[in-house]
């Protein structure tokens, strides 16, 4: 698989909606995730080269340290070791279930970094719905899967406005963060989106 687009396609998707996730940080947050998160777009962006040489996995590992070493506040730590995970987990040439269980990983792995559980308006929210379908798509494959992913991903998102959040400073908020929805699940959306659309 070739991995140098997908990273091209979810870096770019991040830089363009630098404002809108600044805004929704704005809401019920430090104000940073839009910028923080444009900032390890970048980082990883200057990287491409080496990227592209090396293998997904390695390439995977490559953006979970950039993360960690660029991006500023949780968002860091957090993309970071989802991405470190992931690139421990999946194979060369993922199949839909290999992505499911490798995503499960990944949720363990955040749940054991930041001790938030699924519910609690965060970006868990948005890969959970996703984990599950892939896990059982039915008769869904191909492009018609790909859609239903971003559909799911779009739709999760979505449902945070209606969650109470647990972790993070918006948890400070209480009922105050409803109708909010959680900027870092906004960022996954986007991630998995721009993936999916590039597949």
């Amino acid at each position: 698989m070739n991995h140098t687009p997908l990273i091209e396609a979810a870096t770019q998707t991040l830089i363009d909606h630098v404002d809108e996730l600044t805004a929704l940080d704005q809401a019920i947050g430090d104000g940073d995730h839009g910028l923080n998160m444009r900032r390890g777009a970048q980082a990883i962006q200057a990287k491409l080269e080496l990227l592209r040489a090396q293998s997904f996995n390695e390439a995977l590992k490559t953006m979970g340290l950039t993360c960690m070493s660029t991006i500023g506040g949780s968002s860091g730590p957090v993309f970071g070791t989802l991405l470190i995970t992931l690139g421990k987990e999946l194979p060369a040439e993922p199949s839909t279930a290999d992505m499911a269980r490798a995503l499960d990983a990944g949720i363990q792995a955040l749940t054991r970094l930041g001790k938030a559980q699924v519910g609690q308006k965060t970006l868990l929210d948005v890969l959970d719905p996703v984990r599950q379908l892939l896990q059982a798509p039915g008769d869904l494959s191909g492009p018609a899967l790909l859609a239903r992913v971003r559909e799911c991903a779009d739709a999760s998102v979505k449902a945070t406005a209606h969650m109470e959040a647990g972790r993070g400073r918006s948890s400070f908020l209480g009922e105050r963060a409803l109708g909010h929805i959680d900027p870092g699940s906004r960022s996954m959306a986007l991630i998995i989106g721009s993936v999916c659309a590039t597949l």
